[in-house]
C-alpha cells in the first residue's frame, strides 16, 4: 500500500509539473491571473492549451514514478513536537483569523459551488478581504456529486470556460461537457480559494441572523453550527457578529440550512415573499439564475439556488453551470458595490459569449 501511495503522489507531481509549465506558458501570452483575468472577460485558458490525446496516454518509465522519493518508508520518523505547540498553533491562528474578518469586505454565505466560485472571483483582488461561512464541517454543498448521488457533473456551454479557467478536466460534447466526477470540480475550485491570502474559510460554522441597519444588510450573526442545531437543549448560547460591506447570500434552495438569507429578510418585512422555486425546467432555469443573480436588498447579493427560492424560478436538476457563472456574477455585483473594477460597468472587458444580466429581468448580452 505504501508503495501505491508513493507512487500516486509522484504521478500528481508530474502532472503538476505539466500543468504549472502550461499556466506559465498561459501566463506569458494573456498576463498573470489578477482582478482583471476572468472567463467572464476572455482571459480563460483556451481548448489548444491541452496537451494532445498521445501526449496524455504517454506513461513514463514504473521506474521514474518513484525516483524522486525524498525519504525512506522502511525507516520513516517525524520530527518530535509538543502537544501544547500543536494547541497553540490552531488556536492562535483561529483567533487571529476571528480578529481580521471581524470586519471584512464581503460575507459569503454557503460553501457550495456558487459561493466558491464567488469567492474564487473576489479573490483575484488582493484588495479584497474575503469571509466564507459554512455550517457543515465539509464545504461544497450539493457539488461533490452529479444527480441522484451519480459521478458526473454535467455544465452547458459557454460555462465550460470557466472550467478551463481554473483547470478542471472534462470530455467535450456539442453543447456541454462532462466532468468525471463532480469531486473533481469542488476539490480543484476549493484548493484554489483557499490558498489565496484574502480568504478565510469558516466552515462547521452558521449564520444565525443578519446585521441590519438602517435598511442595509452590514453583516451576519454567527455561531458554532452544532450550537445553532442545539438552542432547544441549552441555555444561553449568545452568539458572535462579522461585519461586512457586502453580504452573499449562497445558502441553496429550502431546507434546514436552506435559503436562510431571503427567508430571515421576509420575516423582518424588507421582502415581501418567498414563493419558493416551480418544478424542474433546465433550460428556463439555468439562464434565470443567472440573469436574477442581482443585489435583492441594500448590502445583500443573493446567488445560486437560493435565487430560484426568492423569484419562484424553475429548479434546474443536475446541471451545474448556472451555479458557476451566477457564483462569478454575484463577485462582480460586490466588486461594484464596493467600488472595485468589475465586469459590469465596463471597467474590465467581459468576455463576449457570456451572457450577463442587470438587477431588473432584462438581459444584456455582453459585447467585445
Amino acid at each position: 500500500m505504501a508503495s501505491v501511495t508513493a507512487a500516486s503522489a509522484s504521478a500528481r507531481s508530474l502532472v503538476s509539473g505539466s500543468i504549472l509549465e502550461d499556466r506559465k506558458l498561459m501566463s506569458s501570452k494573456f498576463g498573470s491571473l489578477s482582478s482583471s483575468s476572468s472567463s467572464l472577460h476572455g482571459a480563460a485558458f483556451p481548448a489548444s492549451a491541452r496537451p494532445p490525446a498521445a501526449a496524455a496516454r504517454a506513461t513514463p518509465p514504473i521506474a521514474a514514478l518513484y525516483a524522486d522519493r525524498k525519504y525512506d518508508l522502511q525507516s520513516f520518523k517525524f520530527e518530535p513536537i509538543r502537544e501544547s505547540v500543536v494547541a497553540r498553533e490552531m488556536t492562535r491562528r483561529y483567533m487571529m483569523d476571528m480578529i481580521t474578518h471581524a470586519d471584512t469586505d464581503v460575507v459569503i454565505v454557503g460553501a457550495g459551488s456558487a459561493g466558491l466560485s464567488c469567492a474564487y472571483e473576489l479573490s483575484k483582488n488582493p484588495d479584497v478581504k474575503v469571509a466564507i461561512i459554512e455550517q457543515s464541517v465539509s464545504p461544497g454543498g450539493g457539488a461533490w456529486l452529479g444527480g441522484q448521488l451519480f459521478s458526473a457533473m454535467v455544465v452547458r456551454k459557454p460555462a465550460h470556460l470557466f472550467l478551463d479557467e481554473i483547470g478542471v478536466p472534462y470530455d467535450e460534447a456539442e453543447d456541454y461537457v462532462v466532468i468525471k466526477h463532480a469531486a473533481l470540480f469542488t476539490s480543484t475550485i476549493m484548493s484554489q480559494v483557499l490558498a489565496r491570502p484574502n480568504v478565510k474559510l469558516f466552515n462547521a460554522v452558521a449564520a444565525e441572523d443578519l446585521i441590519i441597519k438602517e435598511g442595509r444588510v452590514s453583516g451576519v450573526v454567527t455561531n458554532w453550527a452544532l450550537v445553532s442545531m442545539n438552542h432547544n437543549t441549552q441555555s444561553c448560547m449568545d452568539p458572535n457578529v462579522m461585519e461586512s460591506k457586502v453580504v452573499v447570500s449562497s445558502c441553496g434552495h429550502d431546507g434546514p440550512f436552506g435559503a436562510t438569507g431571503v427567508k430571515r429578510l421576509k420575516s423582518v418585512g424588507m421582502i415581501d415573499k418567498v414563493p419558493g422555486m416551480k418544478a424542474l425546467d433546465m433550460n428556463t432555469a439555468e439562464d434565470a439564475i443567472v440573469r436574477l443573480t442581482r443585489e435583492i436588498v441594500p448590502g445583500m447579493i443573493v446567488t445560486g439556488m437560493e435565487v430560484a427560492e426568492i423569484d419562484g424560478s424553475p429548479r434546474m436538476g443536475p446541471t451545474f453551470g448556472a451555479m458557476m457563472v451566477s457564483g462569478q456574477k454575484a463577485a462582480h455585483l460586490a466588486l461594484k458595490a464596493l467600488g472595485q473594477p468589475n465586469a459590469l460597468d465596463d471597467t474590465l472587458r467581459p468576455y463576449p459569449e457570456l451572457v450577463l444580466a442587470s438587477a431588473e429581468d432584462e438581459i444584456t448580452t455582453a459585447s467585445a
